[in-house]
């Protein structure tokens, strides 16, 4: 039997990963054995699995160097490191912006520089981040505390990025487009997520801003045009988070290294994965 690293982080959240177990029953059912795998864990012998799939290495933003240092030290990886590298930092979304795809407008303010906010609602957070985890909403009234916000963030070595605040969030929420193997899986709906005290917004919360959503054809093609480029196309899996904008369809993030991929809710997806894992599995004999 074939053996495989689910890499995964330390948490005492029992609940860190909901779609772990499903994916490990499905990789059974094709004769594949997996194992959770904490990532920074330095008593693994990555060589001995066939492959190392990432999946909720979601304490990566304590120490994006040693992640990458850790990623680039895997032979066979999934996603593959250089997409890794990409994907950890939201500086991505120029290059994204370059290529020509909308954007949730973004402004971006490394260490040692000074932000500069729109006059509307606004949100601040670090691009080296997961979820809404050090991220704030503002408005034109409260500079002074965002200004403290990104002094924080830049004081941890942390870069920042303002970006408006989309109103349509509010209503329709961000849709998520999950991709396995290159071709759409299934797409939720998260709902707001800055609405709510920092402190409320824990692993529970997020989940239950998640609900199924039927897919709108030009949201899907929206973001299978741009995982139809160089060096997105064909991912074992990718998940482009999407809002509604005055000019259409706009990305808020592409998440391609540890994204939920809400396996729980499309009764397909464990399956299509695990039969995504086996196939490249098979192709490296």
């Amino acid at each position: 039997m074939r053996r495989i690293a689910i890499a995964t982080s330390l948490s005492d959240d029992v609940n860190l990963d909901p779609d772990a177990e499903l994916l490990l029953d499905a990789l059974r059912d094709v004769g594949i054995e997996g194992s959770m795998c904490v990532w920074n864990d330095g008593s693994i012998i990555w060589d001995d699995f066939d492959i190392t799939v990432i999946r909720s290495t979601w304490d990566y933003t304590r120490d994006r160097a040693g992640y990458l240092a850790w990623a680039r030290g895997i032979e066979r990886l999934l996603n593959p490191y250089p997409i890794i590298e990409y994907s950890t930092d939201k500086h991505y979304l120029r290059d994204l912006e370059r290529r020509s795809h909308r954007i949730v407008p973004s402004t971006f303010c490394d260490v040692g520089e000074e932000p500069a906010f729109p006059d509307g609602p606004f949100v601040v957070k670090p691009t080296v981040g997961a979820g809404s985890i050090d991220a704030d909403k503002y408005t034109r009234e409260d500079h002074v505390r965002a200004r403290e916000h990104v002094r924080r963030l830049h004081s941890n070595g942390r870069d920042v990025m303002v970006q408006p605040y989309v109103a349509s969030i509010d209503d329709d929420g961000e849709r998520a487009l999950v991709f396995i193997d290159g071709s759409f899986s299934h797409a939720m709906t998260k709902g707001a997520m800055l609405n709510t005290a920092a402190d409320d917004r824990d692993a529970l919360f997020r989940r239950e801003q998640m609900s199924v959503a039927t897919p709108e054809p030009d949201a899907v093609a929206f973001a299978g045009a741009l995982l139809s480029e160089e060096p997105f196309r064909g991912l074992l899996y990718a998940r482009v988070d999407l809002v509604r904008t005055a000019e259409g369809w706009a990305i808020m993030e592409l998440e391609l290294v540890e994204p939920s991929l809400f396996l729980a809710y499309d009764s397909d997806a464990p399956r299509r994965m695990a039969q995504a894992i086996a196939a490249r599995l098979h192709s490296s004999r």
